[in-house]
């Protein structure tokens, strides 16, 4: 029984140290989205807009 505990006690804490770099590979992730968004602010603005408006001049012919 005191094999199993063990055994048990060392799974727990792999699983702890696995989602602890999980953790910090999406934080890491989200900042680098974040800072592209906010680099091509401008592009990605004209782009969504330039979406919209195609998406609004072609549902005017259906």
């Amino acid at each position: 029984m005191k094999r199993y505990a063990e055994q048990m006690k060392r799974s727990l804490s792999q699983l702890l140290d696995d989602q602890g770099v999980s953790v910090v590979e999406i934080i890491l992730i989200l900042v680098v989205l974040i800072a592209l968004v906010v680099i091509f602010k401008t592009q990605l603005t004209s782009l969504v807009n330039s979406i919209f408006e195609k998406i609004t001049s072609e549902s005017a012919g259906i």
